[in-house]
Order: structure tokens, then C-alpha cells, then sequence
């Protein structure tokens, strides 16, 4: 059997009410277990190989499918080969039955690389041409800022450049948002500390929700069961790890499903809490 011959079951997926959500794999980056604080990387590695990782320090990429109330959705378009990370988006959404001209609108939790570089084809034009581009308005006005340019660094500098080039690119086609209620049936949730506009997208529909989170963690087996261990890819570490925390108190009180770009290849899970522990609990 071709991939092509791969059926839609395969795919990680979970119905909500209308909505079907389906996770959908652009790949992986390397990172290094030296972006991680508060925690020493031996003592990561270590939690990841016991969580049977073989690449402790490879970071899984996720997007997210959406189809129902007569929409076709992408949450985040993955890096898309920026740097070499991922790249396997249009592929798997081919697996899925789903053509780049059929997405009518692409949800952004954030704008950092991995997240926006499949929005642009190898001309560096519109990936999605038929799409409208909705990203809060915080986030918009964060990477569009010539002050904060100004103080980047250099690598932080380029992601700078990366995401006005999508953002230009869109233009035509861009929603920036301010209120929560994003799409009927669909909620934005402010999730500061990764990025000043980080945002996660609530589905309320027949009785059931699900929220995806973004990146509240890059590395689970690490972060859910160590909240305060951050990454350097956050602009407000201390206010990621509250952020953090503070989901994962919600997500375990109201037995409430997740799914998150960095959740890793399951694509969803409940979040399970043991005094003052979390642990993750996949959905398979």
C-alpha cells in the first residue's frame, strides 16, 4: 500500500459535535536540550528516553485539520522546509483528501517560524491561495514593529523578516482579531508568554470541546509534569510558565481534550493531575 492508498482513519483524529479535527504532521526540528531552563539536560534526557523518545531533543510538528459548518480550516501551516524543519504538510493533508486550494481559512496561534513557513510555496508565494489569514491582532502588531526589529537578535531578527514576508504576502487576505469569538462554534483563547499574541482556539459543538493549545509545551514528557521548565524560543518565560501551569490546572479540572502543535504525533490527550502533578494521557 502507497500513502496515497492510506486511509482517513489513520490519521490522528476527533469529531466535536461538526466539527472533525484531524492532526496533521508536517515533520520535525532539531532543537537542543540546552534551550531548555530550570531543568539540567541530563535530567531531560533522561525523562524523555524513559517516555521511550529515541531523539530526546527532536521536536515533533503538528497542524490541525478542521472541517465542518461548511469551512476547511488549517490551524498553523507548520515550518514548510524553513531551516529544514518539517515539510511534510502538503503531503499529509493529500492523506486526508485535502488540496491547498480547498483550505478557506488558516487559524495562526503565533507567528514563529514553524507555524507560518508552510504558508508560503518554494516561490515564496501564497501556499493557500484561496485562504483568509486570521491572527490576533497583538501578534500581528508585535512582528510588525520596527522597535522590536530594532532590539532583536540576529536569529530573532530573521524570524522577524520570515513572518512580515508571510504576513505581506497575505495581506489581501488578512483578519486580525481582537475579541475572542474567532468563527461560530470556535473561541480564541489568550495564551501570553511564548509570544505577546500566543493564542489557542476553543471547539464548543453538541456538548463536546476541545482546545488547541499551540505551543504551551514543545517537549510534553518534559513540560507537563515540570510546568516551569521554559524554552528559549519564549519572549516571556516567566509568563509562559504560569501560562502553562495555569492550563494545565483547567485542562485537568474540566477533563477538558487538548491538542497542540508540539503534542506530539497522537495529536491529542487529556491532561491527568496527582496531587500537584500533571501527567499526559495520549488519545488513541
Amino acid at each position: 500500500m502507497n500513502k496515497a492508498e492510506i486511509p482517513n482513519w489513520r490519521l490522528p483524529s476527533q469529531q466535536v459535535g461538526e466539527f472533525s479535527i484531524t492532526a496533521i504532521s508536517d515533520g520535525y526540528l532539531g532543537a537542543n536540550l540546552d534551550f531548555l531552563a530550570n531543568i539540567a539536560p541530563s535530567e531531560a534526557a533522561r525523562l524523555q528516553l524513559a517516555a521511550g523518545i529515541r531523539e530526546p531533543a527532536s521536536i515533533h510538528i503538528n497542524c490541525y485539520l478542521v472541517r465542518g459548518r461548511g469551512r476547511t480550516i488549517l490551524i498553523d501551516a507548520g515550518a514548510g522546509g524553513f531551516n529544514h524543519w518539517g515539510g511534510e504538510l502538503l503531503t499529509h493533508l493529500a492523506l486526508a483528501g485535502v488540496q491547498t486550494a480547498d483550505i478557506d481559512t488558516v487559524l495562526l496561534t503565533h507567528a514563529h517560524p514553524d507555524h507560518v513557513g508552510g504558508l508560503l510555496n518554494a516561490e515564496g508565494d501564497m501556499a493557500f491561495g484561496n485562504a483568509e489569514l486570521v491572527v490576533h491582532q497583538r501578534e500581528l502588531a508585535f512582528w510588525e514593529d520596527d522597535g522590536h526589529l530594532g532590539k532583536a537578535s540576529e536569529r530573532a531578527r530573521g524570524n522577524f523578516l520570515f513572518a512580515r514576508r508571510v504576513f505581506e504576502r497575505y495581506r489581501k487576505n488578512l483578519r486580525p482579531f481582537a475579541t475572542d469569538d474567532v468563527l461560530p462554534g470556535i473561541s480564541a483563547m489568550p495564551l501570553p508568554g511564548h509570544t505577546v499574541g500566543h493564542c489557542g482556539y476553543r471547539f464548543e459543538s453538541g456538548a463536546r470541546s476541545l482546545l488547541i493549545w499551540g505551543d504551551i509545551v514543545h517537549f510534553p514528557q518534559i513540560q507537563i509534569a515540570r510546568p516551569d521548565v521554559t524554552i528559549a524560543f519564549d519572549q516571556d518565560p516567566l509568563l509562559s510558565a504560569a501560562t502553562r501551569t495555569r492550563l494545565l490546572d483547567l485542562a485537568s479540572s474540566d477533563n477538558l481534550m487538548v491538542a497542540g502543535m508540539h503534542l506530539g504525533a497522537l495529536g491529542f490527550a487529556h491532561i491527568k493531575r496527582s496531587g500537584s502533578t500533571y501527567a499526559i494521557a495520549y488519545e488513541t
